[in-house]
């Protein structure tokens, strides 16, 4: 009892001192009288339905005292980046929290206590009067992630649960350029709206099903029929996305059964095995053989976040190959959950150790079937070594991106590092006396950048501007890089 009341006076304490109201000269807006306008909003949306499949990444690099072509060997390791242990969320009942709350103190965006706002009230800095920010250990407001290996900065990524059959996520609020004093523009929406989830999506948050509108909860046929009519309209909604992954509502096992049959789900969540339902897995990252198709993994709901701190650290004092994957299941989320967020970056994080994987379920679940399915073919040419790594895609599939290990070459002997068009991200580092590749693949990474850059050259807040850095940061050395750093005054990583 005592040593839970010293870890949440010492969180609290944590969080007090990295939290301050948020600077009123860069998030108030007007128009040029002074009066209340309506903001002219213009969403942005990745064009999923485009993206690239089954690639095929070609990296060369240029050695010095290149080795024999046997001497050189390749794997994908278990966790992107070499990080020793996973954590994820996922975040159910598709709550408007999930926007305002998880995925903006993650991205370094305003916070309020008591109100919500939308993506088009803080693109017009229309927001509610009591809003504060994180602050990291610089005095500026803080993102929370973990990084690359190659030290660049990859944000924490939740899972939403989605609910396409509603039309409260189609409820749009408009926002405001003036200082109206009305603040019911500011009140609870009933569930996450599709604007806010677009603007999610962008930062890599991924979705999932859950409830769907039947009223027949127990027949399999019903919720087959349901997960289709949820499925087009989320692929109408957007851009051609669709979903694959399942968080079990409310403990139905019969949602598990039905996904079974459901070709285009192929991973799935849940709390508990009951009887009479499949089972649930608990996960082991570095004993995954499979490639976890139609698998269920073990998540649990918490009462509160410091019995999350209590499971991580008891995880954390077993060897990194034994350690269980922390998959965590939230409703709401407030300030004490912020906390949380905060603890493990500044703990296990990029301002950590750095020890942490923290993706979706959905980017997981690619990663560990590329790692299974994909081939790893390379020649050595002169001072020429030169990988080619086919990445097999399956229907949804909007992450291609894997980390590489070479043994038999040091990072000192490599002089250059190339890559073909497939590549778009690409960055490197030393690794256990070897050298650790990080492979983007996404297709439109560049104009995903470009957007960031072009939103802070219209808008110029520090917050804006560590976007556009950020996404920027991820592409591969290039000219079309360049020209975007060369847009960013003072730019600096």
């Amino acid at each position: 009892m005592i040593d839970s009341l010293i870890r949440i006076i010492v969180i609290i304490s944590l969080f007090l001192m990295h939290v301050s109201c948020i600077d009123k000269d860069v998030y108030e807006g007007d128009n040029e009288n002074g009066n209340d306008s309506v903001y002219q909003y213009n969403s942005y949306l990745y064009p999923y339905r485009n993206e690239a499949q089954n690639v095929v990444a070609e990296v060369i690099l240029i050695l010095d005292n290149a080795p024999e072509v046997e001497q050189v060997k390749a794997k994908i390791p278990h966790l992107k980046y070499n990080k020793s242990w996973l954590f994820m969320l996922t975040q159910d009942d598709c709550r408007p929290e999930a926007y305002n709350t998880t995925w903006a103190a993650i991205n370094g965006k305003p916070l309020s206590s008591s109100y919500f706002y939308n993506s088009r009230q803080l693109a017009a800095y229309d927001l509610p009067p009591d809003i504060f920010t994180l602050k990291g250990k610089d005095g500026t407001t803080a993102t929370l992630g973990f990084t690359d290996g190659a030290g660049n900065e990859v944000r924490f990524a939740l899972t939403t649960t989605v609910y396409p059959e509603s039309t409260d996520m189609d409820v749009v609020r408009e926002a405001s350029n003036g200082k109206s004093t009305d603040l019911g523009r500011f009140g609870r929406y009933r569930l996450l709206t599709w604007e806010n989830l677009v603007e999610m999506l962008s930062y890599d948050t991924s979705i999932a099903f859950h409830d769907v509108k039947t009223e027949s909860i127990t027949h399999a046929d019903s919720l087959l029929k349901h997960f289709d009519i949820a499925q087009e309209i989320t692929k109408e909604k957007l851009s051609g996305r669709g979903l694959k992954v399942l968080a079990e509502p409310n403990g139905n096992y019969h949602y598990l059964l039905a996904a079974m049959k459901y070709d285009p789900i192929r991973v799935m969540t849940a709390q508990n095995t009951k009887a009479g339902g499949p089972i649930v897995e608990r996960h082991y990252p570095y004993r995954i053989v499979s490639d976890l198709e139609k698998s269920i993994l073990q998540r649990t709901f918490y009462d509160n976040p410091y019995e999350i701190t209590t499971r991580i650290e008891s995880e954390m004092r077993k060897r990194s190959d034994e350690r269980e994957a922390i998959h965590a299941g939230i409703h709401g989320s407030d300030v004490t959950f912020v906390q949380f967020l905060l603890w493990l970056n500044n703990r296990y994080g990029k301002d950590g150790d750095d020890s942490v994987w923290f993706p979706s379920l959905e980017e997981y679940y690619e990663y560990n079937y590329y790692r299974v399915n994909s081939t790893i073919n390379h020649e050595v040419n002169g001072d020429t070594l030169k990988f080619r790594i086919s990445l097999p895609s399956e229907q949804y599939f909007y992450y291609p991106s894997v980390t590489l290990n070479l043994s038999g070459i040091k990072y000192d002997q490599v002089r250059q590092v190339l890559s073909n068009d497939a590549v778009t991200g690409l960055s490197y580092a030393s690794y256990d006396g070897g050298v650790m590749l990080n492979i983007d693949c996404r297709r439109f990474l560049s104009e995903h950048a470009g957007h960031f850059v072009e939103k802070y050259l219209h808008t110029q807040t520090e917050s804006n501007r560590k976007d556009a850095i950020y996404f920027v940061e991820k592409l591969k050395e290039s000219p079309q890089k360049d020209e975007l750093k060369l847009k960013i005054p003072g730019y600096k990583k």
